[in-house]
């Protein structure tokens, strides 16, 4: 089988993480780098052995059919139009767009040029993630009934070396961590028929206290606190927040409530992880895991099963269209607390089919 050419468009703090991933995965083959800024694009390039260029450069290349852009959630939109209107496929970080609105954009343009996108995360690929999904289709808990999901942290100021985009418009918990959690969920139980929400945004700046920008006070355009209700097309409720204002927390990221039994489920920003389940007047009991891309990080596999998509005319599973309903329901938090109404998500999407079970390294059918 040949090897998919791939380009990456940003070389920010997330690139090295899908440089080292790419090379678990022997359907593609990583091309060349380009950043809007020539050192970061070069520091990468030396360190992984590959070509830096500009943006414009890259777009032109024959050997790259698809580019992963890793730019800030403000650049997601133009960078992706501009790989569409090179003619190539284009893999978002997310979100897909900082709205629905720009997201279309991008939806619409692909489709004009039957072109295809994806979108992180891609986590919910990952062995922990697929072995709940195989129980719930198995029926291990039953029919799922409820849920809940958490996320809680005190902020990305602690430790990132240039927080401040968390916190301008497309930023935010919901948008950063949401699509993790949101994605898993409609893998686990389907489409998302509403929701309802409520925010705050208890502080106006940040002081951040990572280096090299310790000391400084950052601007906070967004809501940092974030909950709500999903109700699900399948019926089930599951209640979820999503948060940079906690300073610890007990809470597991995600539960879900059946008619026979609960699960727990690992944390969608990883892909592995321990899933428990216990029956009705049992106790929790941790179960073997039947998928592989456990043990260590993958980000990338959602690149990798979109090359393996195109070369056997397939559907790819991390899609723009599910990453499209996933900001959709994000979005609508923001707009049900503004309203104080539940807010009907007009876009559906079907679950990403399962990957084959079995713990093969870089296994993608």
């Amino acid at each position: 089988m040949r090897k998919v050419g791939i380009g990456i468009i940003g070389c920010g703090n997330i690139s090295t993480a899908y440089l080292k991933a790419a090379q678990r995965f022997p359907v593609m083959e990583i091309k060349a780098l380009a950043d809007m800024s020539s050192d970061a694009a070069e520091r990468q390039g030396a360190a992984f052995g590959l070509p830096a260029m500009r943006v414009d450069q890259l777009l032109k290349r024959e050997d790259v059919e698809i580019v992963i852009n890793l730019t800030v959630p403000l650049a997601h939109t133009d960078v992706s139009l501009a790989v569409l209107n090179a003619g190539k496929h284009v893999h978002s970080e997310k979100p897909l767009g900082i709205n629905v609105a720009e997201a279309r954009k991008v939806m619409d343009l692909a489709a004009q040029k039957d072109l295809r996108v994806g979108c992180a995360p891609d986590t919910f690929l990952g062995g922990g993630h697929q072995t709940a999904r195989k129980l719930i289709d198995d029926g291990a808990i039953g029919t799922p009934v409820a849920g809940s999901v958490f996320f809680g942290c005190p902020g990305h100021e602690r430790w990132h070396p240039s927080p401040g985009f968390y916190y301008l418009r497309g930023g935010g918990p919901m948008l950063d961590m949401g699509p993790y959690y949101i994605t898993d969920l409609v893998q686990l139980l389907g489409p998302v028929a509403s929701v309802m929400g409520s925010t705050a945004r208890p502080k106006s700046e940040r002081l951040v206290t990572s280096q090299p920008m310790n000391g400084t006070l950052i601007p906070v355009e967004v809501s940092t606190h974030v909950a709500g209700t999903l109700e699900f097309e399948s019926g089930a409720v599951v209640s979820i927040a999503m948060s940079f204002d906690v300073p610890k927390h007990r809470h597991a990221p995600i539960e879900i409530y059946g008619d026979k039994g609960s699960m727990l489920v690992p944390d969608p920003n990883r892909f592995g992880g321990e899933v428990q389940v216990a029956k009705t007047g049992g106790e929790w009991e941790p179960v073997p895991l039947t998928h592989g891309h456990v043990d260590g990080e993958f980000r990338s596999i959602g690149v990798a099963d979109m090359a393996s998509a195109i070369l056997n005319n397939r559907p790819h599973r991390a899609s723009g269209a599910l990453a499209f309903h996933v900001l959709e329901v994000m979005e609508a938090f923001q707009t049900s607390a503004d309203e104080g109404r539940r807010v009907k998500i007009g876009s559906c999407v079907e679950r990403p089919a399962m990957l084959p079970a079995g713990r093969e390294t870089g296994q993608i059918d």
